[in-house]
């Protein structure tokens, strides 16, 4: 049995990668070709002619007018799947026509649904509003992982790397040191782990990005929805610093860490990563530092989980893991997927 959950909503593109030239991308072990047509919208289909499998995204593959020319054979396709024209002949086979994937585009993001289309449900993508927001400047990319997309999860479900990982970056002793709080929502289908640290150091990413300098309050609040969508609500200030009783936080800066998590096969993942930010909105030079730190960060990552993945695809059979406190949140995140996976 894989372990991708099937009928499910994932994002496979930022809505700035899609424009009026043939894009691929495969999720979910399926390749599916996007383009965005002359009135906005964007496609979703199968990345293979129905001829003979040669990829609709390869040249001399080349869209028309909305229309999709294999540069193989030259069969035709229209924006719905249809063919609507082949070669030697006027008649159309009734079985020509591409798989269509359900879409939406929401908070930057493209978003297909993998599985019975009769079962794709909008209103089920979880929402990242800062990521489109006004209020927010963010920053953002993609980086390829030959890992399985569960290594990532664990990775964001437990922070406490950041201290060894990314010492230099966004870890401090005080990150691996403070205990966590995990809850879960069950009807949901959400995790919840939080770490508030009350005083510790500021570490390089916030220093030089916000300002503050010496000893800050730091708060960590994740929030998980699988399969695909992770939140870290970041919450900097002095230390001593409380948000106010009618929920106002003058004095902290607040920075919203966003992953999308996309398996692209059983054993390689689209790492999505995107930084929002409620300060310095229009400062070009926290925008370049932000992201090319963040970069940074998920690279270690990617890194580590690549080489994680090579040692687990290694190991005998029977290997028992050994898991502490700080895994509650990875365990119950795995819970949650292994219950997708057979629902």
């Amino acid at each position: 049995m894989s372990a991708i959950p099937r009928d499910q909503w994932y994002v496979a593109a930022y809505g700035s990668e899609i424009g009026q030239d043939l894009f691929s991308r495969t999720v979910c072990g399926e390749p599916i070709l996007f383009w965005r047509t002359r009135d906005g919208g964007v496609t979703a289909m199968a990345d293979r002619c129905v001829h003979r499998r040669f990829p609709l995204s390869q040249a001399p593959s080349r869209l028309v007018d909305d229309q999709v020319v294999c540069g193989y054979h030259g069969f035709t396709y229209g924006v719905d799947g249809k063919c609507v024209s082949v070669p030697g002949q006027t008649r159309v086979p009734r079985t020509a026509r591409l798989r269509s994937y359900p879409l939406a585009e929401q908070d930057s993001f493209v978003w297909v649904f993998i599985g019975d289309p009769d079962k794709a449900d909008v209103t089920k993508i979880p929402r990242a509003p800062y990521l489109d927001s006004p209020g927010y400047t963010t920053v953002a990319g993609m980086e390829p992982l030959k890992a399985r997309y569960s290594l990532l999860v664990d990775n964001l479900l437990d922070l406490s790397h950041e201290t060894y990982l990314h010492g230099g970056y966004i870890g401090t002793p005080e990150v691996a040191e403070t205990p966590i709080t995990t809850e879960v929502d069950d009807e949901a289908g959400i995790v919840y782990v939080s770490r508030h640290m009350a005083d510790a150091a500021c570490p390089p990413f916030y220093a030089k990005s916000t300002g503050l300098q010496g000893r800050i309050t730091r708060w960590q609040d994740i929030e998980y929805t699988p399969p695909c969508l992770y939140k870290l609500h970041s919450r900097i200030a002095p230390v001593g610093s409380v948000p106010h009783p009618d929920g106002s936080d003058p004095d902290a800066f607040h920075v919203e860490v966003v992953y999308a998590i996309t398996p692209e096969t059983e054993h390689s993942t689209h790492d999505f990563w995107a930084v929002a930010r409620d300060f310095a909105l229009d400062d070009d030079g926290v925008s370049a530092f932000l992201a090319e730190n963040n970069r940074t960060v998920v690279l270690q990552d990617v890194e580590a989980l690549d080489v994680l993945e090579r040692v687990l695809t290694a190991e005998p059979d029977g290997y028992q893991e050994l898991s502490i406190n700080i895994d509650t949140g990875g365990l119950a995140a795995r819970r949650l997927l292994q219950r997708l996976v057979t629902s």
